[in-house]
This record gives structure tokens, sequence and C-alpha cells, in this order.
């Protein structure tokens, strides 16, 4: 069954453990968190204080998503505070394939997240060992931005290589997800789903998480 990630940069931080738990109660599978740096994108997102607050708070798994520069530098402090996933850019480091085996050897899963623009020729080396793949359906860094269609193509590719060769990687898509484009991903063959402004402003989150999985 597809699992939806909640992204909580869209949350109300003055009610972060409130709507912790609200989600959770909701449905939701996973806490996506965005870790912008403000060079590899334009943004700042959170730190290290509010992750290690919000590992403390979920009881359900976490999902680090670094949109930064040199990503190595993170992952002793992530694994000892209990995240889950963790996926770097392919653009931001020079040793992709060193990083995962890191990121794994931590106890970790390890993703690599590929920008609309980024072909997935530039880690067909990797996806026999990767555990699984973000593919961004807007450019990183802004939340809110509309969906880009043509994304699905690699959606719909790395299932297709995935199952002709039996890997085991999943694929988990970020960006403009709503009830409309979410089944648009799954028919695609995605299994995760990044949502964070339509899941937050939803009227009804359990509703809206439950329409998503289907």
């Amino acid at each position: 069954m597809t699992k939806v990630l909640p992204s909580l940069l869209a949350s109300d931080f003055t009610k972060l453990g409130h709507e912790i738990g609200a989600m959770e109660a909701a449905g939701a599978d996973i806490f996506h968190l965005d870790i912008m740096d403000g060079q590899f994108v334009p943004n700042i997102s959170y730190g290290m204080p509010v992750v290690e607050a919000i590992s403390r708070t979920a009881s359900i798994p976490l999902d680090v998503h670094l949109m930064t520069l040199d990503p190595e530098q993170f992952i002793e402090e992530f694994s000892g505070l209990g995240i889950d996933m963790v996926s770097f850019h392919i653009e931001a480091t020079n040793h992709p394939h060193r990083l995962m085996q890191r990121i794994q050897q931590s106890g970790m899963k390890a993703g690599i997240a590929l920008n609309p623009h980024t072909p997935i020729e530039h880690i067909r080396h990797l996806l026999p060992e990767i555990d699984f793949i973000l593919i961004m359906t807007v450019n990183p860094g802004f939340g809110g931005q509309k969906f880009i269609d043509t994304c699905l193509d690699k959606v719909g590719e790395l299932d297709a290589v995935r199952r002709e060769n039996g890997y085991g990687y999943e694929i988990e898509v970020d960006g403009g997800i709503n009830q409309e484009t979410a089944e648009r991903c799954r028919e695609a063959g995605a299994d995760l789903l990044v949502s964070g402004s339509h899941l937050f402003k939803s009227p009804d989150w359990q509703e809206a998480v439950r329409k998503m999985k289907q």
C-alpha cells in the first residue's frame, strides 16, 4: 500500500507537538523533514535542535531530505537521533556511493533525490544498492509549487527498471502532491507520497490521508 509522508515544514510550528500527534492519529505513515542550508537551495529550514525535538515526539518513522551541500557532515548525528531514512541530492556530493554506504552502515535507509532536471542516468549505477529514490516534482527549496507533470516519466521509468531487474528500492515523490497528483503518482509506480500544504491545510486530516492512500 502507498505510504503518506506529511512534510512537517508545512505544519504550524507554534503547535508542532500537537500537530505531530494529530497527523499520526490521522493515519500518517512517516514524517518528512526538509533540511535546507541556504546554499544548495535558497531557503533555510530547521536544524538539529528541531529535528531532535521531533524525534522525541513522533512515534512513526522519520525521513530526512537533505537539501544541503556537504551532506556527509550530518550522518552520524541523524543516526544518533533515531532517523530512519536519509536522502541527499546527487549534485551535493562527489562520492555518492560512499555516502550511500555510510548512511546504510549507520542503520538508516539511504536515498538519492533527483531534481526535475536531473536524469536517471546519473544514478543508474547505484540502483542495485539504493534503498529509495526521491523524485522531486517541483524545484527544491520552496513549498506550495505546482506539480511538474513531466517528472512522472521518471517514476514510471524507475518502476519499470525495478521490475525488470528485481531491485528493491522504493520510489518516493515530493512536490505539489494533492489527491489528483497522488493518484497519478501511484499509477506510475510511486510507493511513498510526500505532501505538505495540501495535508496540513485540509479541513479533515484523516480523510485527506485516507484518500491519498487509495
